[in-house]
Parts: C-alpha cells; sequence; structure tokens
C-alpha cells in the first residue's frame, strides 16, 4: 500500500510517499480503506520534532491521527461495526490507503468522506478547550485564530451552549466568522481595542499561536482564564497549554448528534492528492485557513 512517511524530523520535506506493509485491526480495532484523511497542527509538529506528549515519536513514522473511509477488517471483539461501513475515526498512520482506528463512530449520512476526515481531532479540542476554561452560558469566550478547523468548532459549540463568542481572523475571514454566530474583528495592530468596543471578555482562547497570549490576559484579566493549544510558551505566562486529548469517542457521538442536528458544519477549504502532503503541511503551517484541509486517497 501507498502511505506518507517520514524518517527524520524536519520540514515538509522529509515526508515521502512510499510503499508499506499494510497494517491489520488487532483486539479492539479495526482496519479501514481511507478515504480520507484530516490534516491538523499536531502532524507537522510532531514532523518537526517537537515533543508534545509523554512518548517520544519512533522513526521512521507514519503521519496523521484524523480519518474517514470503508471498514474492511474488524479485529477481536469488535462489537457494532460491519464490513463495509463508513466511519470516521481516529488512529495512527493515517495518511495511508488502510489504516487502524482505535476510535470510531459510523458517518451522519449527509457527510462526504473528505468532510468526515476533518472532525475527529478537532471537535475533541473544541470540547476539551471550551470545558478548560470554565465559561458558562452568558458569558463571552473570545477565539484568537477562529477561523481554523478547531475555532470553527469552538464557536459553533459555544453558540450552542449559549456562550457569546468574538472571533479574530483575517480580513478575509469576517464573513465567515459572523456565518458561525460570532462577533468578528480582525487581528493586526490595534486589535485589543476592536475587542473591547465588541464587548467584555470572560475567557480566552488561542488557537493560532501568533504572540498574543500576554493581550489575551490582559482582556481576560487572569491568566486562569485563557488556554492555548498553539504556543508552547504559555505556561511561562501562567496560561495552560492544552495538549493531552479527552475521550474521543464522547467528541465523536456529540459530533454526530451535532452535525445531524445541523448545529455543526465545518468546510472543506481544500483537499490534496497522498502524493501532495508535504504540500498540505505547508498551507498548514501558513494558517489562515477557513475550515479544514485534508488528503483525499
Amino acid at each position: 500500500m501507498k502511505k506518507v512517511s517520514f524518517a527524520e524530523f524536519g520540514g515538509p520535506d522529509v515526508l515521502h510517499l512510499i510503499d508499506a506493509e499494510e497494517p491489520h485491526a488487532g483486539p479492539g480495532r479495526i482496519r479501514i480503506a481511507v478515504r480520507a484523511a484530516g490534516v491538523n497542527p499536531v502532524d507537522w509538529r510532531l514532523r518537526e520534532g517537537q515533543a508534545l506528549g509523554p512518548r517520544p515519536v519512533q522513526l521512521p513514522s507514519g503521519v496523521g491521527l484524523d480519518a474517514a473511509g470503508v471498514v474492511d477488517e474488524i479485529g477481536e471483539g469488535v462489537e457494532g461495526v460491519e464490513i463495509g461501513d463508513h466511519v470516521f475515526g481516529e488512529g495512527a498512520s493515517t495518511y495511508a490507503e488502510f489504516a487502524v482506528l482505535g476510535v470510531w463512530a459510523r458517518m451522519p449520512d449527509d457527510l462526504t468522506f473528505e468532510e468526515a476526515a476533518g472532525y475527529p481531532s478537532v471537535v475533541e479540542t473544541a470540547l476539551r478547550v471550551i470545558a478548560e476554561t470554565g465559561v458558562r452560558p452568558g458569558q463571552t469566550l473570545l477565539v484568537s485564530g477562529a477561523s481554523g478547523g478547531v475555532g470553527s468548532a469552538v464557536l459553533q459549540i459555544a453558540r450552542e451552549r449559549g456562550v457569546q463568542v468574538i472571533g479574530t481572523g483575517g480580513a478575509a475571514n469576517q464573513d465567515y466568522l459572523r456565518s458561525l454566530g460570532a462577533l468578528a474583528t480582525t487581528y493586526g495592530d490595534g486589535w485589543v481595542d476592536r475587542v473591547r468596543r465588541l464587548g467584555a471578555v470572560d475567557a480566552a482562547l488561542d488557537l493560532a499561536g501568533s504572540g498574543v497570549i500576554r493581550e489575551l490576559v490582559e482582556l481576560t484579566g487572569d491568566p486562569r482564564k485563557v488556554i492555548s493549544t498553539a504556543d508552547l510558551d504559555a505556561p511561562q505566562l501562567g496560561v495552560r497549554f492544552s495538549g493531552t486529548a479527552g475521550s474521543v469517542q464522547d467528541a465523536l457521538a456529540e459530533a454526530v448528534d451535532l452535525i445531524s442536528r445541523g448545529k455543526l458544519h465545518i468546510p472543506v477549504e481544500k483537499s490534496y492528492p497522498l502524493a501532495e502532503a508535504a504540500a498540505a503541511h505547508i498551507d498548514s503551517q501558513a494558517g489562515h485557513t477557513r475550515g479544514r484541509r485534508v488528503v483525499a486517497i
């Protein structure tokens, strides 16, 4: 099978499309014929060698966590799924023709594979960081870097829960942010004053890692009310860096419910062939994404 892999840490050029042995579903796992894989910042952070978890990446390594596809192998002890089911979920080395998933759910009927691949880690992260801020219905959550996948999910989920949202993004994404229920403003010079004119901020999220931690603390008045998923130096300013995943299974269940009720939609901005995974990483690192990027097989 074809698979994207890297044998050394570095830039996008270390990614190579190789021939690899097919993985197989062990106990409690399923294998899918991958139709699309989500492109997440964690993918290129791990490729660069950033220490994001308790265990270091073992080289050579595959790439990707999220995927959607067709079940073609079921491990021992797995129930409630059949060969041929369309599922989305989280596993390992998902930039490949076949991948093993440890967590999955049936895809909502109205989703394409490319759309479904963009949800698992994004929704888990969104649910986790909303909870970590402690924001409550009637309060206001500021989201810095709001137009990407996680930001798109945060805005919609927070609004569904009765939380007012302010989103910062590029000039081209202002109407998009408003369509998700946010009070929108641009980043850049004077952005703090522009946020203040929109209202008081009870909690804030840094989803872009663009060096705004001090300003977010200033706007909320308390570093404990700010969470970052993108700035590894955030703890130096008393702000929590959130990088440990919660329950992906619970997140998938909530995603299915929200999508089915028309309360959550994350558009796919661009889809890349498997052979162009490096380009997907370059664009992901550049930011300014509206929704999600995926690799299609």
